[in-house]
């Protein structure tokens, strides 16, 4: 089945979208949004910590992004959505 998209950050603009899709093959969301700064990752850690089990920093096949709190609502559909289609 094709990537199923959710929703877009209700404030966009013209190339600055953050967006959701569901893929109900592999049971993921997929989630664009904006780069974390290199500053952003160095408080993640410096405030919060490394997480049990997690390594320090950010390994290089993943990435820190930054969503809208405006979007919970579209990441909340897509997490209903996703279960939805576990349950069929």
């Amino acid at each position: 089945m094709p990537l199923q998209f959710v929703g877009i950050d209700p404030d966009t603009e013209t190339g600055d979208s953050p967006t959701v899709w569901i893929d109900t093959d592999k049971q993921e969301l997929l989630l664009q949004g904006w780069t974390a700064t290199p500053a952003e990752e160095a408080r993640i850690y410096s405030e919060v910590g490394t997480a049990p089990g997690h390594a320090p920093g950010v390994p290089p096949h993943e990435t820190i992004i930054r969503i809208p709190a405006r979007m919970v609502h579209i990441i909340r559909k897509a997490c209903d959505d996703l279960k939805r289609s576990t349950d069929r």
